[in-house]
């Protein structure tokens, strides 16, 4: 399995970000849709990663930098037939790494309520993840779920 820093000019990477949207939009309502297309992950401040097996595209997520201290995870995924592989896990250790290796305090993500985002908040409390209220430009919102890592050091 290889992570590697993605400028997003693939065509399986936007064939997953394509599903990804898909889906969004199938198990939330459009207005509570918080996911970023293509050009919108192309933001400075946005740093994506693709993860990559045997020439294959079987994940993906995001790091935006919200401050000097705090981050947000962003575009995590992995395609429908390559799920159960470890590609999800590997990008989020890799996120939260990266975070560190910034300097970031706090890690936040925002994901959905529906039943079908149960696995991805099992992910996210099985590496310390827990619930937390909105952060950023969120307000809040019963189609999301809102949660957050501590990294140590102060908070800024």
């Amino acid at each position: 399995m290889r992570i590697e820093i993605d400028d997003l000019s693939r065509p399986q990477v936007h064939a997953l970000l394509q599903e990804h949207l898909t889906n969004m939009y199938e198990l939330s309502p459009p207005e509570h849709v918080f996911a970023l297309d293509v050009n919108k992950l192309k933001a400075p401040e946005i740093t994506f990663w693709s993860v990559w097996e045997e020439g294959n595209l079987i994940g993906c997520g995001a790091l935006k930098e919200l401050s000097v201290s705090q981050g947000e995870i962003k575009s995590m995924r992995t395609p429908a037939a390559s799920r159960n592989r470890g590609a999800g896990r590997a990008v989020l250790e890799h996120i939260i790494a990266v975070a560190k290796q910034r300097g970031y305090t706090r890690l936040n993500l925002e994901t959905g309520t529906h039943a079908a985002f149960e696995p991805a908040h099992n992910l996210y409390r099985s590496k310390g993840f827990t619930l937390s209220g909105p952060f950023g430009s969120y307000r809040p919102d019963p189609h999301s779920v809102f949660m957050e890592l501590r990294l140590g050091g102060s908070e800024g």
